[in-house]
């Protein structure tokens, strides 16, 4: 979905999970230039990417987040929340679900979905920074859909090497930098005491 000569498919892992991985993406995001939903849904063989705002009733990914044969997990912050950890085989498949969109989306897909509200809730910790240095996140720890997938599947299943993930990731940026210019970037995105890309 990319220029041939920006193309990262050969960058992009297929690595395996134990967690299924549901990555529910905001129709608005669908066609950003810098989607990186896609990127980890390409990269983790056990993902699915599903585009909508509101999952009906009678939508099959309806009753998959509300099977109780499943321990399944929504990704998503706030006061109180535990974190993301490996846990013990409860016999039932694990299922993390994350939401892509701007914060103010995100909020918006949980506001709108009664089947997500219902889900436990766990967090990444405090402190994490993004690598993502083309979006001003609007809090500290504000990572891409991107990094937090691959931040909670590493807590998830600590045996795996989720990295590689990252690959297509920083290409992408790299990428951008490059087609829009040092000059460009340094006077719109580069930080105070970052170094150049």
């Amino acid at each position: 979905m990319r220029p041939a000569a920006r193309c990262l498919c050969a960058l992009i892992p297929h690595i395996s999970t134990r967690t299924q991985l549901l990555v529910i993406q905001h129709p608005s995001e669908r066609s950003h230039a810098l989607n990186t939903a896609r990127l980890l849904v390409e990269g983790v063989v056990n993902a699915h990417l599903l585009i909508t705002e509101v999952i009906s009733a009678d939508s099959p990914w309806h009753a998959l987040l509300a099977d109780p044969q499943w321990q399944t997990e929504l990704l998503f912050p706030g006061a109180g929340i535990p974190l993301v950890t490996a846990s013990a085989d409860s016999g039932r498949p694990r299922r993390l679900v994350l939401l892509d969109g701007t914060w103010r989306k995100a909020r918006k897909l949980l506001y709108l979905n009664p089947v997500l509200q219902s889900l436990p809730r766990v967090a990444l910790p405090d402190g994490l920074s993004s690598r993502y240095r083309l979006r001003k996140a609007p809090q500290p720890g504000a990572l891409s859909t991107l990094e937090a997938g691959m931040e909670a599947l590493q807590r998830i299943e600590p045996e795996t090497d989720f990295t590689s993930l990252l690959r297509p990731f920083e290409a992408l940026i790299d990428g951008q930098i490059q087609a829009m210019g040092q000059a460009r970037y340094q006077a719109n995105y580069l930080r105070l005491g970052q170094k150049p890309a």
